[in-house]
């Protein structure tokens, strides 16, 4: 599978670098970022994959986290997809709206049309993506995944479903329980479908239930956040981890908003709890 190396800048040491690469899950070509630390050409290291939220692609995280200092400190390699197909074949919101369509993939495999061409964010970030990022780069074997908003919600779902495959996920104000919140039911109904079974395949919430093997997990909420009634859903996961006794470590930071300063201000605590496990 072929790259194309679009940008590469230096930074701490490291390497911040985008590709682009024909996609075969989501039929369209695709964008990634991946920060590569200091000494890649002589060893391999672990890698954090980070989801993006709403409207985002590839660079908010790379651009705004400050995570790059950090992550060449501890010899941590971070990959940060798009948050969705993009191209003008690609099917958006009929209204572009800014949650569903280009931009909002949700982490799902879509079964409805016209979306399930395209919209395979699950399988793209599952496995499409770590088989191209593990033949290319200096990486081993042992995974980490982390995501804010929608790609909390994606982070959480996917390691909740693939304990196997990462050794930590975290989430900064992830949609807890999207089955019960407007941004979670409009996307599942156009993505899934009105079968709310296939929804809890997706669900944080839902998933605790059945969970057999457990992930490290740790999960930061700020309490300004204007999401958080209506859309996040925290009250949910806590109860959710109460009940099942998951090991999920849940903060509620208390003055913190939803923006990437809130994102900037613990990312230091989120990669050192990755950096731990990820040996």
């Amino acid at each position: 599978m072929s790259l194309e190396n679009i940008s590469s800048n230096k930074l701490f040491g490291g390497w911040h670098k985008q590709y682009t690469h024909d996609s075969e899950t989501l039929n369209c070509n695709m964008r990634f970022a991946i920060y590569l630390p200091p000494e890649s050409q002589n060893k391999t290291f672990p890698v954090l994959y980070w989801l993006s939220g709403l409207t985002c692609t590839d660079e908010n995280f790379m651009q705004k986290s400050g995570a790059q200092r950090v992550a060449s400190e501890l010899g941590i390699a971070i990959v940060a997809p798009d948050t969705s197909p993009r191209g003008d074949h690609i099917p958006d919101d009929p209204d572009a709206a800014y949650d569903f369509g280009l931009g909002a993939g949700f982490y799902v495999n879509a079964t409805q049309q016209p979306w399930r061409q395209h919209y395979r964010m699950y399988d793209y970030v599952v496995s499409e993506l770590p088989e191209l990022i593990e033949q290319h780069f200096p990486v081993n074997d042992k995974r980490g995944i982390a995501g804010h908003s929608m790609g909390g919600h994606g982070a959480l779902v996917i390691a909740l479903r693939n304990p196997d495959r990462y050794s930590s996920v975290s989430a900064f104000s992830p949609i807890c329980n999207p089955l019960n919140t407007p941004w979670g039911q409009k996307a599942f109904m156009g993505y899934l479908g009105n079968d709310r079974e296939r929804w809890k395949n997706y669900d944080a919430c839902e998933l605790l239930k059945s969970s057999l093997k457990a992930v490290s997990s740790l999960v930061d909420q700020g309490s300004k956040d204007a999401f958080l009634d209506e859309q996040l859903h925290l009250d949910a996961l806590k109860k959710a981890v109460e009940d099942t006794g998951y090991p999920m470590t849940i903060r509620m930071q208390e003055g913190y908003d939803h923006s990437y300063y809130f994102i900037a201000t613990f990312i230091e605590d989120h990669l050192r709890f990755h950096s731990q496990r990820l040996v």
